[in-house]
């Protein structure tokens, strides 16, 4: 008659396994999302430090006198 304790360690071997196998592949995944995010938070903090020259040109452009001078 065989251990009933081993084939309960056995039983569980097997439903981790998958798990463990499942995390193992995803990691990828979760390296390739977090990447995505650094990377749109960096886009989006470059632009929102943009603006305010964008801004500052715009409004020096119509208060600037654009006739031209002899």
């Amino acid at each position: 008659m065989k251990n009933p304790l081993s084939m309960i360690i056995r039983v569980a071997d097997l439903k981790i396994l998958p798990l463990v196998f499942s995390l193992l592949l995803l990691q990828g995944c979760a390296a390739m999302v977090v990447g995505a995010v650094v990377g749109t938070a960096t886009t989006l903090a470059v632009e929102t430090i943009k603006v305010p020259f964008k801004v500052g040109a715009a409004v020096i452009d119509v208060v600037s006198d654009d006739e031209e001078e002899e």
